[in-house]
């Protein structure tokens, strides 16, 4: 009897221990290429890991990071493709036949 009694307490603490409260989950990881392709997303993602990295976690600001790269590295029309500056004229070549003077 007092078996019986030891095996239906430990089973039931371990029903009340499976009820108990969950950790609150984080949310979902924001994927590379959706923050690619959301830039203001991605600059509020990017300042709220600056501000609270451990908070974000480590796994989202990789995300983040991954993303900002793939936008800085893209290869997409680069800013500068239409300097004003032109080129640098080449220089005139001598006349044939006007060599060096003895």
């Amino acid at each position: 009897m007092k078996n019986l009694f030891l095996i239906t307490t430990a089973v039931a603490a371990l029903a009340l221990a499976g009820c108990g409260k969950s950790e609150p989950s984080r949310p979902a990881i924001e994927s590379v290429e959706s923050l690619v392709a959301n830039p203001e997303r991605l600059k509020d993602l990017r300042a709220q890991c600056k501000a609270d990295h451990a908070r974000m976690g480590d796994a989202q600001c990789q995300a983040v990071a991954e993303a900002t790269r793939q936008r800085f590295m893209s290869g997409g029309p680069s800013p500068y493709a239409n300097d004003p500056v032109p080129p640098p004229a080449t220089p005139p070549s001598p006349p044939a036949g006007t060599g060096a003077k003895d």
